[in-house]
């Protein structure tokens, strides 16, 4: 406890310490933020306003988009902030906080993501039990599996960081607060903590690819006696999870599932999982779900035909009142 009262903050050099890269990466990474609360907040509102939500795959869907809006939501108002701060700083129970909620939501979204997973397994290979198996009572209790599995997932990872002592420097070559970082600037041995991190995220993370990577090639086998068109419907809704899947577990396993150390790819790899992810979901999902295109259209219907209806009535009583 000594030694971590030294530091009360640390510093984050980001992606570069060049002017003219920070400035375009300020106006790049705040489009994208408005692009993913764009995106996440018109799912969530589209499902929540329509009877989609009374579907398992779209009840998903929108918790989905709700633990993506939050997940990047922890790294990403920092990220732009220091981009144009004079000192790119977070403090030292900024940072642990940080930590903990980055893998709270991510674990939410990994455990959605299998969730997602066994709902598509269900409705493809065991059709005539669907409405048995994913009643809402199931799938409420998949989200608080979920919510529970990632409380559990990010506890173990704070628990790691904020008992190691930190006595200098303070200086993070990331732009967040995470574990690997952090173990490198503890002064004292982390070899073994480095496995414990290794088993908690890296295993977890590899463990949940290879069952979802399993249940949809299940899936793509089912599939091969239906006729062709509900083949292509399947594999329709089918390739855009596994696209969601690919993108967010290939680069968070490329960063947990080695030894206990950091690279500067990293940065660029934890983009994918903290910005890019969370931006391309909402494109993913309704580019090619024609339920989800129609969802939004009733919703920006709704909203156009009630403005409408207000400016008319507004008309009428001018017009009244006038006369």
């Amino acid at each position: 406890m000594d030694y971590r009262t030294n530091i009360t903050e640390f510093l984050l050099l980001g992606f570069s310490q060049t002017k003219e890269i920070q400035i375009i990466c300020f106006v790049l990474f705040l489009l994208c933020y408005i692009a993913i609360l764009f995106g996440n907040l018109l799912i969530i509102i589209s499902v929540t306003c329509s009877h989609l939500l009374n579907q398992p795959m779209y009840f998903f869907l929108s918790y989905l988009a709700l633990s993506d809006l939050c997940y990047t939501s922890t790294v990403t108002p920092n990220l732009i902030k220091n981009l144009v701060a004079t000192r790119k700083s977070i403090s030292y129970n900024g940072c642990m906080t940080q930590l903990f909620t980055m893998h709270f939501f991510g674990g939410i979204e990994v455990f959605i993501l299998t969730g997602m997973a066994y709902d598509r397994y269900v409705a493809i290979c065991k059709p005539l039990h669907y409405t048995i198996i994913m009643n809402r009572q199931k799938c409420d209790a998949v989200i608080v599996a979920s919510c529970a599995g990632g409380f559990l997932h990010s506890f173990g990872q704070f628990l790691l960081a904020v008992f190691l002592p930190y006595c200098g420097p303070n200086v993070i070559d990331h732009y967040f607060c995470d574990v690997y970082p952090l173990l490198k600037l503890a002064c004292t041995d982390t070899r073994k903590i480095g496995f414990l991190v290794i088993a908690n995220s890296g295993l977890m993370g590899l463990v949940t690819f290879l069952v979802l990577l399993i249940s949809y090639a299940v899936i793509l086998y089912t599939v091969r006696s239906y006729s062709t068109e509900n083949r292509r419907k399947a594999l329709s809704t089918c390739s855009s999870h596994v696209t969601v899947v690919v993108l967010f577990f290939a680069p968070l396993l490329f960063i947990y599932i080695r030894p206990a150390t950091t690279l500067p790819e990293d940065k660029v790899f934890a983009l994918f999982y903290t910005i890019i992810a969370p931006m391309l979901n909402p494109l993913i999902y309704t580019l090619r779900n024609k339920e989800m295109k129609n969802a939004i259209k009733r919703l920006c219907y709704h909203i156009t035909g009630s403005e409408g209806s207000r400016m008319n009535g507004f008309t009428v009583f001018h017009h009244h009142t006038v006369s």
